[in-house]
């Protein structure tokens, strides 16, 4: 049976590594130990990143969505609003009156007429 050298793979492999750390500070783009914990922790924070972003999203809605409200009526708050589209069984999501508040202020208007009633 003939010998196996197994050089170019493990050379491969930390290439691949290394290259996966480029622009990393100090021995994480360059030494292979330190390297893959790096990348370790770095996959971990992108997955929470990932998740923290739609919330940051549905802030940025609600925010959009008040800013609107009160150009409309000084004393008409976000969490009214909300409440009574439960009431009156208006089922918009937030993105969608985010968007009708920004870019179709008239029909943004329409549904707040109809929850104010």
């Amino acid at each position: 049976m003939s010998r196996v050298k197994r050089g170019v793979n493990h050379t491969k492999k930390r290439k691949k590594l290394l290259k996966l750390t480029k622009g990393y500070r100090l021995g994480r783009k360059n030494l292979v130990r330190r390297a893959k914990e790096a990348i370790k922790h770095a996959g971990v924070h992108a997955y929470v990143g990932r998740k923290d972003k739609k919330g940051d999203f549905r802030k940025i809605w609600t925010i959009k969505i008040n800013a609107a409200l009160r150009g409309l009526n000084e004393k008409y708050s976000y969490s009214k609003f909300i409440g009574n589209l439960k009431k009156n069984n208006i089922e918009i999501d937030r993105k969608v009156l985010a968007d009708l508040a920004e870019n179709n202020p008239e029909v943004f208007k329409n549904i707040v007429e109809k929850t104010m009633k």
